[in-house]
Parts: C-alpha cells; sequence; structure tokens
C-alpha cells in the first residue's frame, strides 16, 4: 500500500491485526501472480520482491507457459511509414493554467465542484482545463470528492458488474523496469558514448538510471544493499569504495554523470503520531548526489527528498528530473495537510505548484523535482499532478504523464498531461484524451515537435463486461471488438489526424518509431507485418504486408534499412512455440518488408527485454546481447551477417536471473550478474577476471 500507511493504535485495531490484513494481502497477490499489478501501487520493498517472484515463477515455468499460450499468440508488425501526421478521435483540449481553479473556462469555480462522474471530460472527448490548486482546503475536497467515486465504484465492483456512470482510473506499469518493445527512440542505434557504452535508453539526448554505470574506467553498481565502485582500468578488477543509505533506505537505480554520482533510494519514514493524529508511514524517494572526482572517496554533496515511491528518473543538459508516485491519506482530517499534500525538499509544496486536472481520480500525485547535478544543494523546481500515474514518457523538452481510465465512453481511454522542462525548470502545458491504452513507454514518441501514439481500444461493454483481479477494473471480454489507433498530436496536443480500426481482434504488443517511420507489433494468431504511408495526413494508406510466424517484443534499429527484434518463435499454426526468436528485417522499403534472417534458441521461453536497458547493442561494433530463460539463465551474445546470418558469439550460464547487464569500456566487456562482475576480452570473449562484492 503506497503512500501513508497507517498504524491503529485508538483501539480499533493492533499490530497484530495489520500483520494479518498484510499477510491477506500477499495471498491475493499470490492467487493473483499472473495478472499484471501496477508496480507505482506497491512499496518499493514488496514491488521488488513480487517482480522477482514473478521472474522466477516465468523461469521455473519454461516451456510449459509458452506451449500452453502460444496458441494465442504470434504477431503481425504495423510498419508505420510516418509522414508528421497525427490522430485523436476527439479535439477535447484543455490547458495547464497556472492560477487559480476559478479560472477554469468550463464555468466551474473550481476543480473540487467538477464531478467525479465527468474526470476527464466528457463522452465526447472533451476535456476541462486542468488548472492549479487555489488552496490546500480545495485539494482536500477534491481528494474526498474521489473517495466518494472510488466507494461507488467498489459497490460497482462487489456487485459483479459496471455502469457507465463513473469513470475507473488505472494504472499501467512504467518503470523503466518492466517496458518491453523498443529500446531506443529516434536514431539511437545502440552506439557508445566515448570507448565505453551507455545505459541503452528510451530517448537519445535523455539519460537514465540503472543499477550499473561506467565512465569508462570505473564501474559503478548496485550490489547487496550498495553503490560499489570498481576500478577496471587495468585487468585485475579492484573494489575502491562503497556508499551506503540509512538502514531504512533501498537503492533503486544510479545515474554518473562527469564527477557526480547520484543514488537513487526509497526510504519510509515512521510518524508517531505525537503531534495528535495516529502513527503512520510516509514514503519518500531520495536523491544522494556525490562528488566522485576521487572515486576512492565519494563525498556527498546533499540529499533531496520528495514524497511518495520512486518512479523513474531523467537527465538532460545537466540536471536531474526526478518523477515519484505520492498517495495521499484519504483519511486524514482537513487540518492534516503534510498527510495529504506532497514534500519536496521538506516543504510542502504551495496549492499553485499543484496541478488539479479534472481527468484525475483525486487521491494520487505525480511528484516531479528538477535539480542541477553541479549544484545540487537545493531543488531548482518542484510540481506535482494530479491523477493515477501510468506510463510516463520523457522526450527532450517534455514530461507526459499518462493515465488510463474504463467508463468514461464506450471504449477504453487514455489521458495524456504534458508537463515542459529546460534547465530546470517546469510548466505545465496542457491535457488531452484518446481512445485506447498504451501498452509501454514505447507506444508514446515526440518527434519534429509532434506526439506519436499506438493504442489498444477496447469496448466498455458493461453488460459483457467481467472484473480483472489486481487492478479493481471491469473489462469486456469479448476479444473481437479490440482494435488498435495510431494517433499524432501537435505541440498544443490538438488533433492533426488519425487511423483507427487496425489489426482487428489483436492486441498491441511493443512499438517503435524511428523519425519518419514508426513499427507497432500486436498479437493473437499469425498475423501480416503490414506497411503503413502516412505521409498525406489526409490519406493514410496500407501499402504492403508480411505475414510471419511469431513475434518481436522488443525492435531497435540495427543500421541502414534494418530492423532487429527479439521475441518468440511459433509453428505455423500458432499452436507451439520453438523457443526464443532473433529476427533482423529489411525495411528499406517500406512496401515491401521482409524477414532477412532468423535465428533461433531452443528450449528457451522467455527473455529480459521487458527491461530495455537490460540489453546491450552497440551496431558499431555489431553485437547485441540479452538474457534468455529456460531451464537454466543464460546470457547470450550475437552478431550479424547479411551472408551468414547470426552467429552466436558467447553465451553464459548466469548465478541469478534479474538485473543483469552486459556493458564494455576499451575492449573489454564486462558481465554483471548480481553482486559478481566477470570480464572478457571483447575481441573473442576470452575470461580475464572475476570479482564477487
Amino acid at each position: 500500500m503506497d503512500g501513508n500507511e497507517k498504524k491503529w493504535e485508538n483501539g480499533n485495531g493492533t499490530e497484530e491485526a495489520r500483520a494479518e490484513e498484510i499477510q491477506m494481502e500477499e495471498m491475493l497477490r499470490d492467487l493473483t501472480d499472473d495478472v499484471q499489478v501496477p508496480l507505482s501501487l506497491e512499496p518499493e520493498a514488496v514491488e521488488e520482491m513480487l517482480l522477482k517472484r514473478k521472474r522466477e515463477k516465468k523461469r521455473k515455468s519454461g516451456g510449459r507457459y509458452w506451449r500452453k499460450n502460444a496458441g494465442i499468440a504470434a504477431a503481425a508488425c504495423l510498419c508505420l511509414a510516418v509522414g508528421i501526421v497525427a490522430a485523436v478521435n476527439f479535439g477535447g483540449l484543455g490547458n495547464l493554467v497556472s492560477g487559480t481553479a476559478d479560472q477554469a473556462v468550463s464555468g466551474k469555480n473550481s476543480a473540487s465542484e467538477s464531478s467525479m462522474a465527468e474526470a476527464g471530460g466528457t463522452e465526447d472527448g472533451t476535456v476541462e482545463n486542468m488548472v492549479t490548486a487555489a488552496d490546500y482546503d480545495e485539494i482536500y475536497d477534491y481528494i474526498q470528492e474521489g473517495v466518494k467515486q472510488q466507494e461507488k465504484q467498489a459497490r460497482l465492483f462487489d456487485s459483479g458488474s459496471a455502469t457507465g456512470d463513473g469513470a475507473v482510473a488505472y494504472s499501467t506499469e512504467e518503470s523503466a523496469m518492466m517496458d518491453s518493445g523498443a529500446a531506443a527512440d529516434t536514431g539511437n542505434t545502440g552506439a557508445a558514448t566515448g570507448d565505453y557504452s551507455d545505459t541503452n535508453v528510451r530517448e537519445e539526448g535523455v539519460g537514465e538510471a540503472d543499477v550499473v554505470k561506467t565512465d569508462g574506467e570505473y564501474l559503478y553498481l548496485v550490489a547487496r544493499g550498495k553503490v560499489r565502485i570498481v576500478d577496471i582500468r587495468s585487468d585485475e578488477m579492484d573494489e575502491l569504495a562503497e556508499i551506503g543509505v540509512d538502514e531504512d533506505g533501498e537503492i533503486r537505480e544510479i545515474y554518473v554523470e562527469d564527477d557526480r554520482l547520484a543514488v537513487l533510494y526509497y526510504r519510509a519514514e515512521y510518524d508517531d503520531g505525537e503531534t495528535g493524529y495516529d502513527g503512520y508511514f510516509r514514503n519518500f524517494t531520495c536523491t544522494d548526489v556525490y562528488d566522485i572526482s576521487d572515486p576512492t572517496a565519494p563525498e556527498k554533496l546533499s540529499t533531496i527528498s520528495q514524497s511518495g515511491t520512486y518512479n523513474t528518473m531523467r537527465a538532460r543538459d545537466g540536471y536531474l528530473y526526478v518523477l515519484s508516485d505520492f498517495y495521499a491519506d484519504t483519511a486524514a482530517p482537513r487540518s492534516g495537510v503534510d498527510l495529504y499534500v506532497p514534500e519536496v525538499q521538506g516543504g510542502m509544496l504551495e496549492a499553485s505548484d499543484i496541478y488539479m486536472p479534472q481527468g484525475g481520480t483525486g487521491n494520487s500525485y505525480t511528484v516531479i523535482s528538477a535539480f542541477s547535478l553541479a549544484d545540487p544543494a537545493e531543488k531548482t523546481d518542484g510540481k506535482a499532478v494530479f491523477g493515477n500515474s501510468g506510463i510516463c514518457y520523457v522526450s527532450t523538452e517534455n514530461i507526459y504523464i499518462t493515465e488510463s481510465y474504463y467508463g468514461l465512453a464506450d471504449v477504453t481511454q487514455t489521458s495524456v498531461r504534458k508537463i515542459s522542462y529546460h534547465d530546470g525548470q517546469l510548466e505545465g502545458v496542457g491535457q488531452t484524451k484518446i481512445d485506447g491504452t498504451l501498452n509501454n513507454s514505447f507506444s508514446i514518441d515526440e518527434y519534429n515537435g509532434y506526439l506519436r501514439l499506438v493504442t489498444t481500444v477496447e469496448p466498455c461493454d458493461t453488460g459483457n463486461a467481467v472484473p480483472i483481479l489486481g487492478d479493481g477494473l471491469f473489462r469486456s471480454d469479448s476479444e473481437d471488438a479490440k482494435s488498435n489507433s495510431l494517433y499524432v498530436l501537435d505541440e498544443e496536443l490538438e488533433i492533426t489526424g488519425q487511423i483507427t480500426d487496425l489489426a482487428k481482434e489483436e492486441q498491441i504488443y511493443s512499438a517503435r518509431f524511428m523519425g519518419d517511420v514508426g513499427y507497432f507489433v500486436t498479437f493473437k494468431q499469425v498475423d501480416p507485418l503490414f506497411s503503413v504511408d502516412l505521409s498525406d495526413p489526409a490519406d493514410p494508406r496500407i501499402i504492403g504486408e508480411l505475414k510471419i510466424p511469431g513475434f518481436s517484443d522488443y525492435l531497435h534499429p540495427y543500421g541502414s534499412g534494418r530492423l532487429l527484434g527479439i521475441g518468440m518463435d511459433v509453428d505455423e499454426e500458432g499452436v507451439t512455440t520453438e523457443g526464443v526468436k532473433v529476427s533482423m528485417f529489411d525495411i528499406s522499403d517500406p512496401a515491401d518488408v521482409t524477414e532477412m534472417s532468423k535465428y533461433v534458441l531452443e528450449d528457451m521461453y522467455g527473455t529480459d527485454v521487458y527491461d530495455y536497458r537490460a540489453v546491450f547493442v552497440d551496431v558499431e561494433k555489431n553485437l547485441f546481447g540479452f538474457t534468455a530463460y529456460g531451464d537454466t539463465t543464460e546470457y547470450y551474445m550475437f552478431s550479424y551477417d547479411e551472408t551468414e546470418g547470426f552467429r552466436e558469439v558467447f553465451s553464459r550460464e548466469l548465478m541469478s536471473y534479474g538485473n543483469v547487464r552486459g556493458l564494455y569500456a576499451g575492449e573489454r566487456f564486462y558481465l554483471v550478474d548480481g553482486n559478481t562482475v566477470i570480464s572478457y576480452t571483447l575481441d573473442g570473449f576470452e575470461k580475464i577476471d572475476d570479482i564477487v562484492l
């Protein structure tokens, strides 16, 4: 349970009762292990445990899972030759207004007066203005209105049916940990920075944190609860220093730039309730910034803290932007402002820094802090946006926060909220809503000022709806009613164009945009790979298709006119999987896409490509690597030749099955497996050294 977890001590319950409640929650999670649970709704420790449990279950099940389910899965990859076009199926636009809520153009005097049954807009797509709060009282009223709507939805859920008069908002997994799909944005081919490899990032030019980093001379990695600094300047590796956090903290990721190291961690702070309120826990995301000019003696410069659990982090032009998910204590009294208003750097955000879109559900925020790595002593800016944080995508200029809904209209919908950023300053731009829901952060992409999105659209057919355990939703069980859509929005989030009803009866599995060309993969049975020409926004045309068995759930540009795919091989009948498949597609002619070559790892039934940062790709060195799961866990490295096809150049059985990274510095390749680092020659992959941390 994220946010402020209470420890009741007023006679209505005990610590033992709370322990039983936690045990019951764990039992429910065990029963719904196969359901995608939004990670942002879990405490960080539980989140990690659940993730490892899911991975272990997938690994142990081996081929049984895929053999059983492959009959419903193979893929079509829609190749979109995208001109600068756009599409949404309604024109509603809500601006983020720096001012008070009584400035809303809808005629309502405050955000809290807007009925949450209208949250996010009306069924025809009209979206209310998104405005900042007038004061904390308005925020409290907004939250309480959300509580009423949640109680209403709970009653609907208990009854086993849904009506169309209230909106259900729900999150989807972003943490960059669970993203599947493409590994990088426009033009990013996985090339190194200098003579060493960098993290496989979502957007070229926007840095990301990870569990392992290198600057070419040292490795920085998270191992056994601490950050370890390892000297890799010679063949023999040597641990130089370690960095820990408070005993109640848990390190999530790290980021390295020049002589700065940022350690991002989660901590829970207990308040005993001496101020008159019962004891409770507060969750914080913290960033410790270190000077590592002397890696043997890292010097701590400052700590930036903010309310909520860690979501993600991005870096641009020397500034860090940290996002966290804060859940308001809905049972707090009006006077308990610190329980329902988030903090940044020890001070509550001003009401004027909190955006209150009518599309929000009223009890959770995405908190954003921005600060300089060079001078991190004080925060540069801080903002919060109401709404269940779903997929967060960060371009080189804007932060997009999305939230998906069931029940606002006849189909599922997604709200898109845009926050611009520059040199540590944050400013709300606007919001809109599109039909359908995003698969992951690769389903949303910004290019030349246009925002492109691909979604899967499902009907909200209450007569055919079934409850989905784990997220409290009702969704239609009518598979034949699904379809997919492509949307592109301009800088003001206004409509430009659209394509709808793509790949009916299927669902988006991954996406990839490459400048004026985009791809998205759907799956159900063996289906065609479509090419769509969108150079004329008014006349999009399907110009080609290719039928292939199997599917790719990871896509990466691999040189001019080539696209690498990593996924699963499926027989022609779509019944049995043959193993993990790597494919090379010729996309030089979007009207005639072909599968140039494929390679199958037999008896392997899953990969780690859902976390794009775990994939090593360097096109210039003609190498790519990833982890595959079967009866054993293996790390594989491949090269590609147009004549010979794929060649396996290296493999190693792993001791762990999570947070495995491959990277290089100079002429050495480093395989990080948990708390073990093994070095190899980059040419030939002969072992050089190993170190256990």
